[in-house]
């Protein structure tokens, strides 16, 4: 499955004016990154690939729609996959994306 166009134009719209950002392909998706981190993307899996603080994963996998990403079949603290069903509203998407944001922000420059 290929990443979806309209989700990542909607990311696109609200990073847009973030210092450091710089959009890549990756994981068969396309992401977003600020100083070099990945922030938030467009999956290749459908939904988004945010980066948070990991000590925030257990309660935000709480949430519907929202689980662990795996990486070689292994859950990974720190990295949710959003289904879109998560992100379909504007003030959804911007709350998803404000986490991924506001956790990269506080990493240091790569």
């Amino acid at each position: 499955m290929a990443y979806e166009e309209d989700l990542a134009d909607r990311v696109r719209e609200i990073v847009r004016d973030e210092p450091g950002l710089t959009e890549k392909r990756m994981f068969g998706g396309l992401a977003f990154l600020l100083n070099g981190h990945l922030a938030v993307g467009a999956s290749g899996q459908g939904g988004l690939l945010l980066r948070v603080d990991p000590a925030l994963t257990e309660s935000l996998v709480d949430e519907p729609h929202v689980r662990r990403m795996e990486m070689r079949g292994r859950a990974m603290d720190g990295w949710l996959h959003i289904d879109t069903a998560a992100a379909r509203t504007e003030e959804a998407l911007r709350r998803w994306v404000a986490q991924g944001v506001a956790y990269t922000r506080s990493l240091p420059p790569r």
